[in-house]
């Protein structure tokens, strides 16, 4: 028999709040994350605005010890472990120094591309015939599994540690992939999440694709703006979010908190075919995989109370409605609720998927609906489609059941999850 799968930690690093509180209370009253960055600046980006997470050197003690520190270089894997030990202590688990691992315990991580810096730093060195100079953590800090690496050995995790990536739907798809693993009884808990890089290095070829934003860089907070008739591209993000996502029995044997359950989802491709590219979504296989995540979690579309979408501020976000429209069969006044954590953040790319799933479980738990910051003017082609009071402004304080999360990203491909407000 299939084993019921709930979420009973949360750990978040994200550009408008570090730490589980202090996010909270961002998305509930609005709080952007978004600031200028003057490195961008100086490197004549057209866009020069970030969501990057504001992370102390004191803050950094708390997880790393000053010899670990001592030449890193990785923010990914920075965020990844502050997320993901949070969520771990969160979820009220112990960290033991046995000699034995925790054979029941596992993470399923994601990222993008690890520790860009150290591999800059690491590539001028090498080119300066200084090799033997490079130290002995270059590997653990740019190979992409590093972060579920570091939080394996911190942890003591001993059962599966790996780390998934697919573009920006990482997060999502390293959530079900968990799922998967404790459903079929192969685990008792995965810590599951993902992580994302800061800096020019990765978001530069974004912005030589020219889908970010450059019309706000003396106005910052009003510079994300998914769903937005004035949007002009996303606003580059990075950070962590992570899951401890568990068997019902085990958490209930543990008296654990349990934020959420998990009811199921998807992960599909539109093969770059028909309408999808390597950059631009194959409308049917976004529409196949809400259906198939649905029907995969035992629910019907009018089931949904709220949507927490992918919807990055660009060209696409209009066709995003569509395919929700289509997908559910409810339209106008019969849509559910729809916000776009990217409003506050920018676009977290590798991180999103997690960071954002994060928010729709705290909604399910604490019970209301974030609004959408910036989209005072909400696009005609979405107002056509859907009732403007389904993307609420302000926080809504009604109690959804169910929410449906989605991530779609780079090489046409999707992951959709269905969280519900947990019930014994």
């Amino acid at each position: 028999m299939n084993k019921r799968v709930v979420i009973t930690g949360l750990g978040v690093v994200a550009p408008n709040g570090v730490g589980l509180p202090e996010f909270t209370h961002a998305i509930k009253n609005g709080v952007s994350g978004i600031r200028h960055d003057a490195q961008l600046q100086e490197l004549q980006f057209s866009c020069q605005i970030a969501g990057q997470p504001q992370i102390s050197d004191e803050l950094k003690l708390e997880y790393f010890t000053e010899l670990e520190l001592r030449g890193f270089n990785s923010t990914g894997i920075l965020y990844g472990v502050i997320a993901g030990i949070e969520a771990w202590k969160n979820a009220g688990l112990p960290i033991e120094n046995n000699d034995n691992p925790d054979w029941d315990s596992g993470t399923i991580f994601g990222s993008g591309t690890s520790g860009i810096d150290k591999f800059r730093e690491s590539i001028y060195k090498i080119d300066e015939l200084q090799v033997r100079r490079l130290g002995s953590t270059v590997v653990a800090q740019t190979m992409n599994s590093g972060v579920s690496a570091y939080l394996g050995g911190k942890l003591g995790l001993g059962n599966q540690v790996t780390t998934n990536s697919s573009a920006c739907a990482t997060g999502t798809e390293a959530i079900l992939m968990a799922y998967d693993r404790i459903q079929s009884g192969q685990a008792k808990r995965i810590l599951s999440g993902s992580t994302g890089d800061s800096g020019p290095y990765i978001w530069g070829g974004f912005d030589a694709l020219r889908v970010c934003s450059s019309n706000y860089n003396d106005n910052t907070e009003q510079g994300s703006r998914p769903m937005s008739a004035s949007a002009s591209g996303f606003v580059p993000g990075s950070g962590a979010g992570a899951l401890v996502i568990e068997d019902l029995e085990t958490a209930l044997e543990r008296g654990a908190t349990i934020y959420a359950e998990i009811l199921g989802g998807n992960v599909n491709s539109g093969g770059q075919r028909g309408n999808g590219s390597m950059t631009a979504p194959n409308s049917i296989a976004v529409q196949r995989c809400i259906t198939s995540a649905i029907y995969n979690s035992g629910i019907s579309a009018n089931d949904i109370d709220a949507i927490n979408g992918h919807l990055t501020a660009t060209t696409k976000d209009s066709l995003e409605i569509e395919n929700w429209t289509k997908a559910l069969g409810r339209s106008g006044t019969d849509f559910p609720y729809i916000n776009s954590l990217k409003s506050m953040t920018g676009h977290c790319l590798s991180a999103a998927g997690s960071i954002e799933s994060i928010a729709a479980v705290l909604q399910l738990h604490e019970g209301f609906v974030f609004g959408n910051t910036n989209c005072e003017d909400l696009h005609p082609e979405i107002n056509a489609l859907i009732d403007p009071l389904k993307v609420p402004l302000k926080t809504l304080n009604i109690s959804p059941s169910i929410i449906a999360k989605a991530s779609f990203g780079f090489g046409d491909v999707n992951a959709c999850i269905i969280f519900k407000k947990f019930q014994k």
